[in-house]
């Protein structure tokens, strides 16, 4: 008795991008939801990218784009996973690129300062960041490359 099964979903390998998409509200309590929300997203890898430092600057994008964008739109993070890595994108309703980003300008900031600092994070601790327009406003994104699991803190 021969049995064939159908459906491609069958032989996928797992390693086709999964991403999450959520809105989160224009208040400073964005950034707690963010960090889990990434750290749930990357538990789902077996090669993820370090966790503390994911949470850590998507929190700096997540205040960033709460305290620099006008009006009560809510923000939109999205959290995509990749075999290289994990890339996460913070969605806001104004069109102004985001400082200093990818060009530093006047020096680096005073570290003892309380602002200026985050834009100084992601671009040291980042594989790559930047900046795009959408129909809506802007994305801030950063990539963070896949780390072995033996090289990560244990939960």
């Amino acid at each position: 008795m021969s049995c064939s099964m159908n459906g491609p979903a069958l032989y996928e390998l797992p390693s086709a991008p999964a991403s999450w998409r959520i809105a989160l509200p224009h208040t400073v309590a964005a950034v707690p939801v963010a960090r889990a929300l990434v750290r749930t997203a990357l538990a789902e890898l077996e090669y993820g990218a370090d966790c503390d430092t994911a949470e850590l600057l998507t929190a700096e994008l997540v205040a960033n784009a709460v305290e620099h964008t006008p009006g009560e739109a809510p923000i939109e993070l999205v959290v995509e996973l990749m075999p290289s890595g994990c890339q996460v994108e913070v969605h806001d309703t104004d069109p102004a690129p985001p400082g200093d980003l990818t060009r530093p300008a006047g020096g680096p900031p005073d570290p003892w300062q309380e602002h200026g600092r985050g834009l100084l994070l992601i671009r040291t601790l980042s594989s790559s960041c930047g900046h795009r327009p959408t129909e809506s406003g802007k994305a801030v994104w950063f990539r963070l490359s896949a780390v072995p699991a033996q090289r990560r803190r244990s939960a």
